[in-house]
Parts: C-alpha cells; structure tokens; sequence
C-alpha cells in the first residue's frame, strides 16, 4: 500500500486545516487507518484512528474536540479535519495503515505497517 498525504500548511492560531491521505495499491477498506505527527526534537505521536470496521475512532486527548478523522472507502481516502489549531499542533503530520492492529496498540507508531511521505502544518501565534 502506498500513502500519500497532502494539503498541510500554514496557518494563524484559531485557523482550521483539512488533511487529506489517498492510498493505492491496497485494498483500503481493510486497513485501520490513522495519522501521527512529529513535531521537530520530539518522537512521533498518535494523532488519530479510524478503524476499519464499525466506524470506531479514537483520538489523542490533546486534539479531542478539535480534529476529526474520517475515511472514504470508495475513495480510498483518510482525512483529518483540524480546527482551533493551536502552534503546539505545528508538526510534520503522517498518515499511516495497518491490518490487524490489536485495540490496545492503534496508538503504537510499531503497529502500523505502511506510512505516507507526511505534510508540514504550522501554526503561528
């Protein structure tokens, strides 16, 4: 499966971002797909997941209330709509998928098996 993520950039305090991630080569209604970011001199971190069945989602306490993601399965295609962006969200964000992940590792960069190439989001004060 290749990830391809796009539409970061950058924006003030307050601003709303929408991600989107497109997957090929895959069948994408398969895969739990999520987003991660990293930020710079910090690990990578769990954003965000939506399960590939039963239309579970699970967020990071730090963007809950404020990102949502969705998924298109026709489209092969995960979002991540972003708003009250704050400058501690400036980050490099990926978008990942895995099969199989166990619920109590959805939140694990080892547990997801292919990654997109990520997109820059900045937010300025």
């Amino acid at each position: 499966v290749q990830l391809q993520a796009s539409g970061g950039g950058s924006v003030r305090a307050g601003g709303s971002l929408r991600l989107s991630c497109v997957a090929s080569g895959g069948t994408f209604s398969t895969y739990d797909v999520g987003w991660f970011r990293q930020a710079p001199g910090k690990e990578r971190e769990f954003v965000a997941v939506f399960r590939r069945s039963g239309g579970y989602t699970y967020y990071a306490d730090s963007v809950k209330g404020r990102f949502t993601i969705s998924r298109d399965n026709a489209k092969a295609t995960v979002y991540l709509q972003m708003i009250s962006l704050k400058p501690e969200d400036t980050a490099i964000y990926y978008c990942a998928a895995g099969r199989r992940i166990i619920l109590s590792m959805q939140r694990e960069v080892e547990a997801y098996d292919y990654w997109g190439q990520g997109t820059q989001v900045t937010v300025s004060s």
